[in-house]
């Protein structure tokens, strides 16, 4: 199948390549682009495997959307990030970076990588090679080299086009942040001169940090690859050509459509697995290349790749492209948990007793959605993308593996991808919010934590807030909305909002969410979303206050039940008493001021709910750290616990939530210990998903 494609799309190509491609590298109806394409990219680069080197010309049409007058360019240079005095090196080195640069006091020759621009000049504008120059928007730093500039002799008009021409060399490092070579394996990712972004204004060309990705127009790729024969190779879009050549190389061909950026794997151990998707739009060729270290790795990841691709296509909406491709990289490598449009690096091992294979396969599916298609700033905006993908990761794992065995499946223990979420998130909750700029963080712990983990909490909380089914639908609204855009956070929050008030108001006082939230059942929610004029018990007006302190700012979320007591109402009288006196004192720990419910079980097996609410405003709730519930009757309490319906995840202590009479042994007997420390570890192999 793919080579009958490839060829039909040569033919199609070849005739007429910008004007004739639209369509064939996606299922949308021919002629009809989806999105606006800003950039024409045609790439032809020799690839040397032995120096792990290529040379390569570009030449880049780039159409004036902007409506002002354009008289510079910037240009992004990423292979230039891998030297010892680049800012990447140092934020790597002295933060902690997650990116896997190495860390010691030296920086082996081997981690070197760069790219190097020989010419660059423009139809109609000249040579301008010698007005090149390197700038550092972000820190200052004259020895980083990822950003340049190139001034134009005169600005380009509104509407207007320019066509670039480069001839540029790439030296691949070993294997350094999900980039290089590791072994016969080559990764060519982010290695091609690539424009920035004309956004809100302005250019946008952030430098290349430890924990920043990336951020691109949308448009075509023409790519033609010249590397050896015997080489496998993965690469973004569908395959157009295939030429042996009389030197022992072979010349590939590639198109992409309606996409940010391309990117390649090559090697010589590749077996391919393929597979067939029809998705809502038409069918979708899965194409994975695995490693012949891992015999069982092709059939994984196609078992996974097909049941994600019909999640997402129900859930969401469709994949347009025409192709996915997965590539298993080399053991030991940085490679591995990657996105590219249409080409994604997974990870598994030779022993895997765990769904993490899977779950680097589903997480970085989940990419060309909220990375390739909605196309958020990751440098700005990285929980939009990382954030909204891990919470996306714990529905969908679940939906495929189950609520409770998402990440591990064993007769000795379960743990979820949800639960992974959760350690994430509270081993570091209150460094920075979610909305900080990517590089802007304390630290890579704290940049992986908070967008990540708090991020998908969050989304997860208020999944208990607002109902399952007024998620999805809000889900599918912002996807189906900014699709080929480049939205903001306003524009994510703004949508749940939207869509959360429009169900409630439709659906009336009946209960907002298809099961109970975290105030018994949605009835806390329906003022809310049922009359937005009327104060709601649960946050006021709008969902507001619930951003501004989960996405906006670092409070932490801990409620706890301090104590519990029954004794006899009327205590100074003698004999046996009937009637109790029973109370619970609740605890708000935290600074974040959320509703909480308390249920409360007695004796004789009934069992009462209350609410709780506190009010920080000064002069009407005094009782604003802590509340006690008093009852009489005739039972005595058995337990308490808070958040019965367990969907308030953003709760950094789970284990003071509860108080029991009597100690249940089951917990000690079982091996707990030995998965907690298994996520973990899992944790610290895996790095952050990206």
């Amino acid at each position: 199948m793919l080579a009958a494609l490839a060829a039909t799309l040569c033919l199609a190509v070849g005739a007429n390549a910008q004007s004739a491609a639209t369509g064939l590298a996606t299922n949308a109806p021919a002629g009809q682009p989806l999105s606006v394409r800003v950039v024409d990219y045609n790439l032809d680069a020799h690839i040397d495997m032995s120096k792990k080197a290529l040379d390569a010309t570009e030449s880049l049409t780039y159409k004036n959307l902007t409506g002002q007058p354009l008289a510079m360019f910037p240009f992004h240079l990423y292979l230039n990030a891998f030297q010892p005095d680049s800012s990447f090196t140092s934020e790597t080195h002295f933060g902690g970076g997650i990116r896997g640069s190495d860390a010691s006091n030296d920086y082996p020759p081997k981690n070197l990588g760069s790219i190097t621009i020989a010419q660059i000049d423009a139809d109609g504008f000249g040579d301008l090679t010698s007005s090149l120059h390197f700038v550092a928007p972000d820190d200052g730093n004259a020895n980083d080299k990822t950003v340049a500039e190139v001034p134009l002799p005169r600005p380009l008009a509104p509407g207007d086009s320019i066509t670039f021409h480069l001839r540029f060399h790439d030296q691949f490092p070993e294997s350094v942040a999900r980039n290089g070579y590791k072994r016969d394996f080559l990764m060519g990712g982010q290695w091609f001169p690539k424009v920035g972004v004309f956004w809100h204004g302005a250019w946008n060309c952030h430098q290349y940090h430890s924990t920043t990705e990336f951020f691109s127009d949308f448009g075509t790729f023409h790519v033609r690859l010249t590397l050896p024969k015997y080489e496998v190779v993965g690469a973004s879009g569908v395959p157009t050509g295939d030429q042996v050549n009389s030197d022992g190389t072979q010349t590939l061909s590639f198109y992409a459509e309606d996409v940010g950026d391309f990117a390649w794997a090559a090697s010589p151990r590749f077996t391919e697995t393929d597979g067939t998707y029809l998705s809502s739009m038409g069918p979708v060729k899965v194409r994975v290349l695995a490693l012949q270290a891992h015999p069982q790795a092709g059939q994984r990841y196609l078992k996974i790749l097909l049941a994600t691709l019909d999640q997402f296509d129900r859930r969401y909406g469709p994949y347009p492209y025409k192709i996915i491709t997965a590539i298993d990289p080399e053991p030991d490598s940085e490679i591995f948990g990657m996105e590219y449009p249409t080409l994604i690096t997974c990870g598994t091992s030779w022993w895997d007793p765990t769904h993490f294979t899977e779950e680097v396969t589903e997480h970085e599916f989940g990419h060309q959605y909220w990375y390739g298609m909605v196309a958020t700033n990751e440098f700005e905006d990285a929980w939009l993308d990382e954030g909204i993908n891990s919470y996306t990761e714990v529905n969908v794992l679940a939906a495929i593996l189950g609520k409770k065995t998402s990440l591990i499946q064993q007769p000795w223990a379960n743990a979820s991808d949800g639960e992974e979420q959760y350690i994430s998130y509270s081993s570091n909750p209150d460094n920075d919010p979610v909305v900080r700029h990517a590089w802007q963080f304390r630290n890579a712990g704290s940049y992986g934590s908070i967008t990540y983990g708090k991020s998908a909490i969050l989304l997860k909380t208020l999944e208990g807030i607002v109902g399952r089914d007024t998620m999805d639908e809000a889900m599918h609204t912002y996807f189906m909305r900014f699709r080929f855009q480049h939205p903001t956070t306003e524009d994510f929050l703004n949508t749940i909002q939207q869509v959360a008030i429009q169900r409630g108001r439709a659906a009336g006082i009946a209960a907002v969410s298809n099961g109970p939230g975290p105030m018994n059942g949605a009835s806390a929610l329906n003022g809310l979303l049922t009359a937005p004029a009327q104060p709601s018990v649960l946050l006021g007006s709008s969902l507001t206050p619930y951003f501004q302190q989960a996405v906006y700012g670092t409070r932490v979320l801990d409620y706890a039940v301090e104590s519990m007591d029954s004794g006899p109402a009327l205590w100074w009288k003698p004999g046996k008493q009937t009637l109790k006196r029973s109370t619970v004192t609740i605890h708000r720990l935290g600074d974040f001021v959320l509703p909480v419910t308390l249920e409360v079980v007695f004796s004789d097996g009934s069992r009462i709910r209350e609410q709780w609410t506190p009010d920080t405003s000064e002069g009407v709730d005094h009782n604003t750290r802590w509340k006690t519930y008093t009852y009489f009757n005739n039972a005595e309490i058995v337990s308490a616990e808070l958040d019965p319906d367990h969907t308030v995840m953003l709760d950094v202590n789970h284990f003071n939530d509860s108080y029991t009479v009597k100690a249940d042994p089951l917990p000690a007997r079982k091996i707990t210990n030995v998965w907690m420390s298994s996520l973990e570890a899992l944790e610290q192999m895996a790095g952050w998903l990206v």
